[in-house]
């Protein structure tokens, strides 16, 4: 089991950052291992990965860096170097192209755990991966990038809002699979038998993501280190788009996307994230909900967080949603 030391000062120390260029190498390892989370997923896949395999079909080099340096158990640190708070797709992108060709091939080697295949023993390693990462970035995420930075951007106000209701601990201990808050300190990042990390002073960097089934961790010894996590707001919105008929025609679309996402706590920007309306739009729904007693309101530190009532678990388990909005 692969545990991190965290103590209060690196919890302090703790921040959310939103990561153009982690967005991309995630949406990457979904067209490689091309299993989807959700039914949004789904139909992304099935826009975007046709066009994937002909490139790697057609690139035999650049689809083993891919399969090499993007694994199961483990990254190439050159291809997930640990994020920057503020840095561009174009900037995030670079760090990687600059990456010298020798400890491209000293970290690919660490990943496939033995000798490079013989067609991956270049010095084109760390340019090839750029631009495999420009045209996935270019064709299959800048398209919805605003969308999906809203989704990013609404997760961390909802975690943010968790951590003042029950501090870094109960943010931690579900960022995603395998990871677990194991108490004096200690943070589980993955089931693998790694030794432990001491981040004593060090900065910890949560990385939301979109896609469902990645997530990672990277570092920068002693200063940095990241675990980049699924988001929420992704089925959220896979969610916001399947609301039964009948809630929609009894409350209106729009109204019952509200009541159906508010399965778990969210704040007002949160739901504006997720579903895409206005601010005043969400707030006036969220008017008529409460004063309908299907919603319920109360305040986390700065922020104020709505939640279904017994009536509305009833009334979105009559209209056949009652787990939208939710995750497993």
């Amino acid at each position: 089991m692969g545990w991190w030391e965290v103590n209060a000062d690196t919890l302090a120390r703790s921040r959310f950052v939103v990561s153009p260029l982690d967005e991309a190498l995630a949406c990457l390892k979904l067209l490689h291992c091309g299993v989807a989370g959700h039914p949004g997923e789904l139909a992304w896949l099935d826009a975007h990965r046709p066009a994937h395999l002909r490139r790697m079909a057609a690139d035999p080099v650049a689809a083993l860096l891919v399969g090499a340096g993007l694994g199961r158990e483990w990254n190439a640190d050159f291809l997930t170097p640990t994020p920057v708070e503020g840095l561009s797709f174009e900037e995030g992108v670079a760090r990687i192209r600059a990456t010298s060709p020798d400890e491209a091939r000293a970290d690919l080697a660490v990943s496939v755990g033995g000798p490079l295949p013989a067609a991956l023993d270049r010095d084109d390693l760390p340019e090839r991966a750029a631009a495999l990462l420009e045209e996935v970035w270019a064709q299959a995420v800048r398209p919805d990038w605003e969308r999906r930075r809203r989704i990013l951007e609404a997760d961390v106000v909802a975690r943010t809002a968790q951590v003042s209701r029950g501090g870094w601990a109960t943010v931690l201990d579900a960022l995603r699979p395998g990871t677990r808050w194991l108490g004096d300190s200690r943070l589980q990042i993955n089931l693998n038998p790694y030794p432990p990390r001491e981040l004593s002073g060090a900065e910890l960097i949560l990385v939301p993501i979109t896609p469902q089934r990645h997530g990672w961790v990277a570092w920068e010894e002693p200063e940095r280190y990241a675990v980049v996590y699924p988001c929420a707001g992704a089925l959220a919105d896979d969610g916001a788009r399947r609301v039964p008929a009948a809630l929609g025609a009894l409350l209106g679309p729009a109204r019952a996307t509200v009541l159906t996402l508010l399965g778990a706590p969210m704040s007002t920007s949160h739901l504006v994230g997720v579903t895409g309306q206005g601010l005043g739009s969400v707030g006036r729904h969220l008017r008529v909900l409460l004063d309908a007693g299907l919603v319920e309101r109360r305040r986390a530190g700065r922020s104020v967080l709505y939640s279904r009532t017994p009536a509305g678990e009833v009334l979105v388990e009559a209209g056949g949603g009652g787990r939208a909005g939710s995750r497993d």
